[in-house]
């Protein structure tokens, strides 16, 4: 019986105990608490943005540090993240018609040659857990989907992953075309995967190498930050 009773009903927390739960159940990767929690919000009245920012970026950041400090691993983390995408799924058509504020827009995918994506889909859920756009090219990109993902979603940032020794050389290919195109500085480009180091990623051009996740986030919301100031300056 113990157990019943110590169960807790979401629906009777105040909006403070339920937030502080939901950061709780993110951690946990409780995906159907946090469909839950997230609708018992928008019924009280929070607005969407709201509830994005305060219960499931708050929660994602917490995870995101734990991530950084070795406590939490990627399989943890991947069930954090859906659950988050499943809050996101209510919150995303509610968000779109407010016009609710974005930190920016991402496009990422991993090189030409190279079919790894566990990392890249990390990335992408935990930018978007930060507040960004994320638009996922997938796998196996050439220079020519790159161009086309950038073309279409007018991004801030540009993230290339790769997982082998063989296809890291092709996101110079990338960025040099970028450079040929006239087109390298309209955005802020982020590598990672097993292989890279911060050298390849200085060697190449990239503006960051980001060793995980939480690392990309950071990277990404100190250049939002400074392209911001530059902009208001």
């Amino acid at each position: 019986m113990s157990e019943e009773e110590d169960e807790i009903i979401l629906s009777e927390l105040s909006d403070d105990e339920l937030v502080a739960q939901m950061h709780d159940d993110l951690y946990d990767g409780l995906k159907e608490e946090i469909l839950e929690g997230t609708n018992i919000l928008l019924e009280r009245g929070w607005t969407p943005y709201d509830v994005l920012t305060k219960a499931l970026v708050e929660g994602m950041r917490i995870v995101g540090i734990d991530f950084r400090d070795g406590i939490l691993f990627v399989p943890e983390v991947l069930l954090a993240a859906n659950a988050m995408k499943a809050g996101m799924g209510i919150l995303r058509p509610l968000l779109a018609e407010t016009g609710a504020p974005k930190l920016g827009t991402m496009v990422i995918g991993t090189v030409k040659g190279d079919i790894h994506d566990i990392g890249k889909n990390l990335v992408g859920m935990m930018m978007e857990g930060a507040g960004f756009d994320v638009h996922d090219l997938g796998i196996n990109n050439d220079v020519d989907s790159y161009l086309a993902g950038i073309e279409e979603h007018k991004p801030d940032i540009l993230g290339m992953s790769a997982l082998l020794t063989t296809t890291m050389p092709y996101m110079k290919v990338v960025i040099d075309t970028l450079v040929e195109k006239g087109m390298r500085d309209d955005y802020t480009i982020l590598v990672g995967g097993a292989p890279l180091n911060e050298e390849f990623g200085d060697a190449i051009g990239a503006d960051a190498y980001c060793r995980d996740a939480a690392v990309a986030v950071e990277k990404a919301k100190d250049f939002m930050a400074r392209k911001h100031n530059s902009m208001n300056s």
